[in-house]
């Protein structure tokens, strides 16, 4: 027979007795309540405020919770509203003791440290509905039992960046999550981790609500939901919030207006950055929670997203976005429309508030919908059919769902299997019969289909820090400030870096051994411009911002610091002032200069000579100035003055060959590989290619800017000409993008290891292995060293024994996708 209440109260005072401490008032009260409930023959629920809860009320409440088992009470609620003073494992004891009766767990403001989310994660919790808002998790990792929950709720959790593979597979049940205000931008690595809850059915990263009546899952200005939980039940309409209009009207608006929303939210970056960042994703350790105090960041966010209608100048008092009028011919109106009516003062609808930052991605909604198509609701807005077809087809026109636009995810060991099977038959066949091989498909089929099925089984690639042995250096090894580094273009070992102390360092970066170490003797500052020669595979040129340029030998330089070098180990040239930039041209003969001038200066390789100084080919200072790959006289440059322009030696540079603009300063152009394409990087995530040829605009890349006019941008060729990498001096995402089409296959989020977020100095395709890269990564916070970051896709981050490089490399000559 069930304890019944009044006895279970009775028990309660007795077990406060033994214990020797006075019964809890706010314990009476809620087995109070909890009998008044039953009189009413309504749900007998008990709800447990912790906030009113201290240590020495844990023992006599230990004791009376493992007798509700087998009481009336029939559900437990337990939640916070305060501060806590109950240690952490006591209120994990609490809420594990009561079981199956727990149904709903919602605590805000966590502050019982990082033992009890370590715990809750890895052990898990019986509960049906858990709620952690504004919790610490920097990397979502709960691996425990979660068996009963169906939804989870981690809204204003600012430290949140990003999932564990397997973070949700403990949650076979869950249908609702909400993730509204938290720091996850990467929309490969969510879906990744999402796809692994086969029941969802309604997610969140923003609200869209309506104005009119926002209802109970509006938010108040606190950061803090009105109710204890925004979601309690699966049905309840606090959290899905089916829209009056089509959802069609989000997936039409124009780039100008999507600008405007970017621009909003990099302003937010930017007014948050430089006081807050160190304590956003950083801790003292390398672990999945940060406990660093946020109370400032979620001050900043707060202000400026309820700016949010306050785009260039027009103001608006409320924060609010209208699709009230449907008056085109399709019945649907862009989001641009939108806003010129609000302008217009026309009535508002719908409001967005506390955004993610995935939310800012470009075609967030349709990547969502189409990757998960049991969805049914995203940031509260129902998903239709109609919706669905819009969504499919703008995915496929804008990101690659695997590599060489493959439609369908295939396993190696059944493409090693076709290859067989064709290869057999093409030996059987005799001269009359017409090849096996499949007319089109060129003799990178194969290695594609392989590359494209290994790519696709990871969203979390596999990234290694380059650690240099500092073996015959002392600690000298250890104090390497990377500033530029290059592959060689024929050894698939080695690569060159210089440092910010004017050092040029060539390692082995397989075997991680420094082959050789040319101090800067006090003639180098930092190290700008480095460049292999191809015919000669031990000689490079070094240029350095003093002006400093020297060609090496390294065969003739020792790979330790032990006295003085052989002056035949390197060759002097003189000085090019603030030196960025330099590139030798494919014969070997000539190399060229730039720098913070509008002048480019040609040397002599073989005599030591400058050969002349052509001035004024731009407007504004030369940032790189780069050779062609097969045309020793052509090279290009580009400029802040937003133009990249074609010269031609054997003209005489007066006048370029063509002039190619951008709509900002650039930063970066090389050539593709085969000489094909320019590819120019401006400011703020501006990626074109050009025509090489006559600099015609062969495609445009759909990259967010951010409205920094310090976020410079640089981009490479990786995998031939295949696919770009472009990466940004403000941003800690690598963007991998087809170099054909222009859609996007994968963002790389660096992420720092005790030392806070990294952004993107550099980076580099390699030469030798397709769908692999090193970052050259510096971290946000002062005083934190640059690194050489290596990246294979190929490999997953969680799976590091897949990773190794083949000891036969050889050059990829994709020509194109």
């Amino acid at each position: 027979m069930a304890i019944d209440i009044s006895t279970l109260e009775e028990r309660y005072i007795n077990f406060c007795g033994k214990h020797g401490v006075l019964p809890n008032t706010t314990i009476l009260s809620s087995l109070f309540e909890a009998q008044v409930k039953k009189a009413r023959q309504e749900l007998c629920s008990l709800e447990i405020l912790l906030d009113d809860i201290k240590d020495i009320d844990f023992p006599p409440l230990l004791d009376l919770f493992m007798e509700l088992g087998s009481s009336e009470i029939q559900a437990i609620d337990v939640h916070n509203e305060s501060l806590c003073v109950l240690n952490g494992e006591y209120a994990l004891s609490l809420m594990r003791v009561i079981n199956q009766k727990l149904r709903q767990v919602d605590l805000q403001d966590l502050s019982f440290g990082k033992n009890f989310l370590r715990d809750l994660s890895k052990r898990g919790l019986p509960c049906q509905v858990l709620s952690l808002r504004s919790s610490h998790f920097r990397k979502l990792n709960m691996m425990g039992e979660f068996m009963q929950i169906h939804t989870l709720n981690l809204d204003f959790s600012t430290s949140l960046t990003s999932f564990k593979e397997d973070c949700f597979i403990c949650m076979p049940n869950l249908t609702h999550l909400s993730l509204c205000e938290t720091r996850i931008t990467n929309l490969w690595t969510t879906i990744a981790a999402l796809s692994k809850l086969p029941r969802l059915v309604e997610l969140r990263f923003q609200n869209w609500l309506c104005c009119n009546d926002a209802g109970p899952s509006a938010a108040s200005s606190d950061g803090k939901s009105n109710n204890k939980t925004d979601f309690s039940q699966p049905n309840s309409s606090s959290y899905i919030r089916a829209s009056s209009f089509d959802i069609g009207v989000l997936t039409d608006y124009d780039s100008s207006t999507e600008e405007a929303l970017r621009n909003l939210f990099s302003f937010e970056d930017v007014a948050i950055n430089q006081e807050v960042q160190s304590m956003i994703e950083d801790s003292s350790d390398d672990s999945d929670v940060d406990f660093s105090s946020h109370q400032q960041e979620n001050g900043s966010r707060e202000l400026l997203f309820n700016d949010f209608p306050r785009l260039n100048g027009q103001v608006d008092q409320r924060n609010e976005v209208s699709f009230d009028t449907l008056d085109n011919q399709n019945g649907e109106e862009s989001l641009a429309g939108a806003f010129t009516r609000q302008i217009e003062d026309v009535t508002l609808k719908f409001i967005s508030c506390h955004a993610s930052p995935i939310c800012f991605e470009k075609y967030y909604r349709e990547y969502m919908i189409t990757s998960l198509p049991h969805l049914k609701v995203l940031d509260n807005l129902t998903i239709g059919e109609d919706d669905r077809e819009r969504a499919t087809i703008t995915f496929s026109q804008y990101f690659e769902y695997l590599p060489y636009r493959r439609k369908h995810k295939e396993s190696v060991v059944s493409i090693l299997q076709k290859r067989e099977i064709r290869a057999s038959q093409s030996l059987m066949r005799t001269p009359k019969q017409k090849s096996s091989y499949i007319s089109g498909k060129s003799k990178y089929f194969y290695t594609r289909s392989l590359c494209a099925a290994k790519v696709g089984s990871s969203a979390w690639p596999f990234l290694h820090p380059l650690s240099i042995s500092s073996s015959g250096l002392g600690d000298e090894g250890m104090g390497f400030r990377p500033r530029q580094f290059e592959y060689h273009p024929s050894d698939s070992s080695l690569m060159v870096f210089g440092t910010l102390d004017g050092e040029v360092v060539v390692v082995n970066h397989e075997k991680e051994k420094i082959v050789s170490h040319i101090p800067s003797l006090g003639a180098m500052n930092s190290v700008l411009g480095l460049c292999w020669l191809k015919n000669y595979p031990s000689k490079l040129i070094a240029g350095s911002d003093n002006g400093s340029l020297k060609l090496y030998d390294i065969q003739k330089m020792p790979t330790t610091n032990m006295g003085i070098y052989n002056t035949a180990g390197f060759v002097t040239f003189d000085d090019f002032d603030q030196l960025t930039s330099v590139h030798v041209n494919s014969t070997d003969e000539l190399f060229l200069a730039s720098g913070y001038s509008r002048n480019v200066a040609l040397y002599d390789i073989n005599s030591g000579r400058r050969l002349q100084v052509f001035t004024d080919m731009h407007r504004e200072h030369i940032n790189v100035v780069k050779f062609a790959n097969y045309s020793p006289s052509l090279f290009a440059t580009s400029s802040f003055d937003q133009d990249v322009k074609m010269w031609d030696l054997r003209q005489k540079p007066i006048r370029p060959c063509y002039t190619a603009s951008s709509s900002r300063g650039n930063v970066m152009v090389c050539f593709s590989p085969d000489d094909h394409y320019l590819l120019v990087s401006a400011v703020d995530n501006e990626v074109r290619q050009h025509l090489a040829v006559d600099g015609r605009l062969h495609l445009k890349f759909e990259i967010a800017s951010t409205g920094s006019s310090q976020n410079y941008t640089r981009s490479y060729y990786m995998n031939g000409r295949d696919y770009i990498i472009s990466g940004s001096c403000d941003e800690h995402v690598v963007r991998i993008c087809c170099a054909q089409t222009g859609r996007r296959l994968r963002d790389i989020s660096l992420e720092g290891s005790g030392s806070g977020s990294m952004f993107v100095q550099s980076l580099r395709g390699d030469p030798f292995r397709d769908f692999n890269m090193s970052i050259l990564a510096a971290y946000l916070r002062l005083g934190s060293k640059s690194e050489i970051v290596k990246v294979n896709l190929l490999a997953s981050r969680d799976h590091a024994k897949e990773h190794s490089y083949g000891r036969h490399s050889c050059p990829s000559n994709s020509m194109g996708g």
